[in-house]
């Protein structure tokens, strides 16, 4: 029921958007597009409700080869950072929810993730592919944008994110 209801609203939003005029889309230095969407637990999720904590949002789908190469070290990373100031979001994008599961479980990914699956979020970030990734600092803005597939926990990646957690 929840996965319902927030679809209907996501649409709704969409279409308010669009009739608008207005597209959204992510800046670096610019505030973070808001977005709401469920976890594969169908809890609802806001990206405005994790500020305070620096968020690591990642773009991905199951049938990107790039994306599946990066999951591994996304989960490493995501087990060093403190999760009381810090948050990882793997946002499946374009993708549907039978295949993200499996593939979340042959792995052992225990990264929050959240569906984007009609591309609600990705058109607000102005995706140009997959994988993108974004860093949100604590006070909502976009800090740094990543295109294509990085080795996550390298360290020169957990220093960039270890001096966000601690501005």
């Amino acid at each position: 029921m929840k996965k319902i209801t927030f679809l209907i609203l996501a649409v709704c939003l969409a279409l308010f958007i669009t009739a608008c005029g207005e597209s959204p889309v992510a800046t670096v230095g610019k505030p973070a597009p808001d977005f709401d969407t469920v976890d594969l637990k169908g809890d609802v999720w806001s990206l405005s409700k994790l500020k305070g904590k620096v968020v690591f949002l990642n773009f991905w789908a199951t049938w990107c080869a790039p994306c599946r190469e990066e999951m591994p070290s996304m989960q490493r990373l995501y087990t060093k950072l403190p999760k009381d100031k810090f948050t990882m979001i793997a946002l499946f994008n374009n993708d549907k929810e039978p295949a993200v599961t499996n593939f979340v479980s042959q792995l052992g990914i225990t990264i929050p993730i959240l569906s984007d699956e009609y591309n609600f979020a990705g058109t607000k970030y102005g995706l140009t592919g997959l994988p993108e990734t974004f860093i949100i600092d604590k006070q909502g803005i976009i800090r740094e944008k990543f295109i294509g597939p990085a080795e996550w926990d390298s360290p020169e990646v957990v220093d960039m994110l270890t001096k966000y957690i601690n501005e």
